[in-house]
């Protein structure tokens, strides 16, 4: 099968053994909004504020991250089939930063996972693929630590967070954003952390 991202350059690739080579891309807002808009419409994707935008909608607002310094947004794909969908953000330039106090080397991220595939989920896939993002997010960026804001509700996200590591911080109400290219209502985060030393410890 032809690989469909061949020839866009990764920002980051790692093979993860028995499972294949994980490609990190910038996300294309054009080319992605297919595959990106069917992931964020699912149910199950709620909590990524984007249920009910239509495809064009969603290549917007990716549109309008792809022209900010502070924000930007990634397709990950395994042996040429799209995985994961990545955000990374400057919390000190993000409404988080309203509930928590940001120390320099803090990165935000966001991650959306994409649903299993025919097969159904493989064992070890989700840690193998979370650890080789941590591995992108604090060594190739060059980061000490990563915070995270999943709703409160999303227990199957906290809990994955945890036993990679993370740290549980405070549940906090990230306020309303209103801006003309984007709209996410206020809703109620647990935060985490990972620290650079915890990640790559032993």
């Amino acid at each position: 099968m032809t690989d469909p991202y061949a020839s866009r350059t990764p920002v980051h690739e790692q093979p993860l053994a028995g499972f294949g080579t994980v490609r990190v891309l910038p996300l294309d807002p054009a080319a992605d909004a297919e595959v990106v808009h069917g992931w964020v419409s699912e149910r199950r994707a709620a909590f990524w504020g984007m249920n009910g935008l239509t495809r064009d909608q969603v290549a917007d607002i990716y549109a309008h991250m792809d022209t900010l310094d502070t924000h930007h947004a990634f397709l990950v794909v395994k042996d040429g089939e799209p995985v994961a969908l990545l955000q990374t953000y400057d919390p000190a330039a993000d409404w988080v930063s309203e509930c928590y106090d940001p120390e320099p080397g803090d990165i935000g991220v966001h991650l959306l996972l994409a649903p299993a595939g025919p097969g159904g989920a493989r064992p070890g896939w989700t840690a193998a693929l979370s650890g080789a993002l941590v591995a992108y997010v604090l060594l190739v960026l060059d980061r000490t630590r990563i915070v995270v804001d999943p709703d409160v509700d999303n227990e199957k996200a906290i809990a994955r967070f945890l036993k990679q590591g993370f740290t549980a911080g405070p549940a906090v109400v990230l306020p309303e954003v209103d801006l003309p290219d984007v709209y996410l209502p206020e809703r109620k985060a647990q935060l985490a952390f990972l620290r650079r030393e915890v990640a790559f410890a032993g």
